[in-house]
C-alpha cells in the first residue's frame, strides 16, 4: 500500500540522521582512551584496580545506550496489516517505558511514552511502535525532539486519521545537577489529524490514559 512505499522512501532521510559509517568514527581504542582522559580529569587514578577495565565497560555500555544511531524507524514500520475487519476506532499504547540521554549534559532522562492513532486502512504490529520509541530514544535527545521524531515516523508510515504522542519523563540533568529538583516530570505532546483538530478527541485520549 501507499504507506509502505512512503515508509520505504523515507528510510534514506531517517538514515541520514544516524552516525557516520564505522570507518569514519574514532576507533574503539580511541574511545576507551577518551574515557581514561575523563577519569583523569575528575581526579581519578586510571591505573587503580577498580578502574583498569572501566573504559572498556563504558564503551560497551555506550554501544547499548546509543544503539538507535544504527537503526531506522522504517525497519519496524515497513509491514502494515490491512486485515482488521474494518476496525477504525482508536488504538492506544500507554505507559511504554523508555530511557534516553540529554544531548546537553549526556545524562539520562527516563519516563513513559503513550501513543494513540485512528487507523486509515491498516495497522502496524503493537511491538513495532515500542521499537520506534527506542530507535529515537537511544540517541542523544531533547524530549521535544524525541516527541516530534516518533510522531513523524509513525505519521509517515501509517498516514492515520489522527495520531497522538505524549511523553512524560524525569530529567536527571535537572534532578542531579543544576537546580537539583528530583521528581519533576516534563510532559510533551504531538497531535495530528483528528487529535489536533478536535478537542473532544484529545480529551478522550487523556481520559483513556488516566483510566
Amino acid at each position: 500500500m501507499d504507506a509502505v512505499v512512503k515508509a520505504a522512501n523515507n528510510k534514506d532521510k531517517d538514515m541520514a540522521a544516524q552516525r557516520p559509517d564505522m570507518d569514519a568514527r574514532p576507533t574503539r581504542a580511541q574511545a576507551e582512551d577518551a574515557v581514561r582522559t575523563l577519569l583523569a580529569y575528575i581526579g581519578e587514578d586510571v591505573t587503580r584496580e577498580g578502574l583498569i577495565e572501566t573504559p572498556q565497560r563504558v564503551i560497551r555500555a555506550y554501544d547499548e545506550f546509543f544503539k538507535g544511531y544504527d537503526e531506522a524507524a522504517t525497519d519496524y514500520l515497513g509491514t502494515i496489516f490491512d486485515e482488521v475487519n474494518g476496525y477504525d476506532d482508536i488504538v492506544l499504547l500507554r505507559d511504554i517505558p523508555f530511557y534516553s540521554h540529554c544531548e546537553h549534559h549526556m545524562v539520562p532522562f527516563i519516563g513513559h511514552a503513550h501513543i494513540a492513532y485512528y487507523p486509515k486502512g491498516g495497522v502496524v504490529g503493537l511491538s513495532k511502535l515500542a521499537r520506534v520509541i527506542d530507535v529515537y530514544a537511544r540517541r542523544l535527545q531533547t524530549q521535544e525532539n524525541l516527541s516530534a521524531e516518533i510522531a513523524t515516523a509513525i505519521e509517515t508510515a501509517l498516514q492515520p486519521r489522527g495520531l497522538a504522542v505524549m511523553i512524560e519523563a524525569e530529567h536527571q540533568c535537572m534532578s542531579l545537577r543544576g537546580v537539583q529538583k528530583a521528581g519533576v516530570t516534563t510532559v510533551t505532546t504531538r497531535f495530528t489529524g483528528v487529535f489536533r483538530d478536535n478537542p473532544a478527541e484529545q480529551a478522550r485520549f487523556m481520559t483513556l490514559l488516566r483510566r
